[in-house]
């Protein structure tokens, strides 16, 4: 029994070490590393704050840092778990679809830093679509609610087009160009949808709001059921299905390879046949419609209010901490959900920081730190290869001189076999 307990804990360390030697193994440890720097200086904060004020102790910088940990787990009730478990798998959403987008350009070699100017224009295709047409039944207001992410995909894909062009065609940064488009987004956002009185809130309270989306909303698809009293709909399905079609584009499709070719080395996919132009182009399209989508997701929800006049100031967060969910992922469609639903569970457990004397943006400390670390997980990446190549090196060397000192032992055995005779 224990020999065989031996030979499958034996089997189980190759596996282990094969997979973190692999490329993926590599970047699933460094985003675990960035996310323990994160949690370790969040640590660090808490206990500076224990210090400062004498209403905490140093055991509440550990209980809070507990608690962030703990995420939607820190509900002392099953009802509130449920809730809080439902509203982070809702708020994750936009954040796995703009994570997409940047995910996509990156691999075509652009940085795509206009996601939260997408995000606008597909909140504003998508608000008028479904805010201007009335349906009768909840049937027609699924085919409503369609068309309404689809004007949502349009609107982002041709405010993405934009930089785009400029990129290909007179080789303008795209950073720059992105930038110059969010704030053109979220000024056109304000003024149109100021203009459009009709789809304005009647609530005294919510002028500055457009109406809830009462009738074409997203599909449940019984989560609501599973997650009582929270936001939760069918978006989480849904984006789930468009992250493993992105990572088969990227990966199994002719398409995919250009792209990628493109973000490896333009001039030698352009050698090779590949027409680079039109693949940074489609790249920042693609991007644009996945951030769209992601507006669409999230504003039509019936519980999620839009205030328009504040736009014209205010770009959405979704659009850069989109850029940290691609990055801790490295990029890769599967992981930027993981990353995405990772970041939302600990701002979860940053609401109920209170409990120990804590201001909850602590939990916002973190995230940012961890937001900080995601640039660098390439840089963590290297330094793992290069301590598993050290590490590799001097096993080989080790085996080399028990080699020579067992050759050396046997030399000496024959000696003495031969002096003997």
């Amino acid at each position: 029994m224990s020999k065989t307990l031996t030979n499958f804990f034996n089997k189980f360390l190759e596996k282990l070490k094969s997979l973190i030697n692999s490329n993926g193994g590599k970047t699933i440890l460094s985003s675990i590393v960035s996310i323990i720097i994160g949690l370790v200086i969040g640590l660090v904060v808490m206990i500076v704050m224990a210090l400062i004020n004498k209403d905490n102790s140093l055991i509440d910088a550990f209980k809070g840092i507990g608690i962030v940990a703990s995420g939607p787990f820190s509900a002392r009730t099953k009802a509130n778990l449920l809730r809080n478990t439902g509203d982070m798998i809702f708020y994750a959403v936009p954040l796995i679809m703009t994570g997409l987008s940047v995910g996509i350009t990156y691999k075509t070699g652009l940085f795509n830093i206009g996601a939260a100017g997408q995000f606008v224009m597909g909140t504003l295709g998508s608000l008028l679509v479904a805010l201007s047409i009335s349906s009768s039944g909840r049937v027609q207001g699924i085919f409503v609610w369609i068309l309404a992410l689809a004007a949502g995909a349009i609107c982002g894909a041709l405010w993405g087009a934009i930089p785009g062009l400029l990129k290909a065609f007179f080789n303008i940064n795209e950073v720059i160009s992105c930038i110059m488009t969010n704030w053109i987004a979220a000024n056109l956002a304000t003024w149109f949808f100021t203009a459009r009185v009709g789809l304005h809130s009647t609530e005294n309270t919510k002028g500055a709001y457009l109406r809830k989306v009462l009738e074409n909303y997203t599909p449940k698809l019984g989560l609501n059921k599973i997650f009582p009293y929270s936001y939760v709909d069918g978006g989480i399905i849904f984006a789930i299905i468009i992250a493993i079609f992105i990572y088969i584009l990227l990966n199994k499709t002719r398409f995919g390879f250009g792209l990628k070719a493109c973000g490896s080395n333009k001039d030698a996919a352009k050698y090779a046949g590949l027409n680079a132009k039109r693949n940074i182009v489609l790249s920042m399209v693609i991007a644009g419609a996945l951030s769209g989508i992601g507006a669409g997701f999230y504003y039509l929800n019936p519980g999620i209010e839009y205030n328009y006049v504040s736009q014209y100031s205010n770009l959405p967060a979704y659009g850069f901490n989109g850029i940290a969910s691609a990055f801790l992922a490295n990029c890769n469609p599967i992981g930027i959900v993981f990353t995405s639903l990772f970041i939302r569970y600990i701002n979860m457990g940053g609401e109920y920081l209170t409990r120990v004397g804590f201001n909850r943006y602590v939990a916002d400390i973190i995230i940012s730190v961890i937001i900080y670390n995601a640039a660098f997980t390439m840089i963590i990446k290297e330094i793992i290869t290069k301590v598993l190549k050290k590490k590799k090196k001097v096993k080989e060397n080790v085996e080399i001189v028990e080699q020579f000192e067992e050759t050396q032992t046997v030399k000496r055995i024959f000696y003495k076999k031969e002096n003997s005779k």
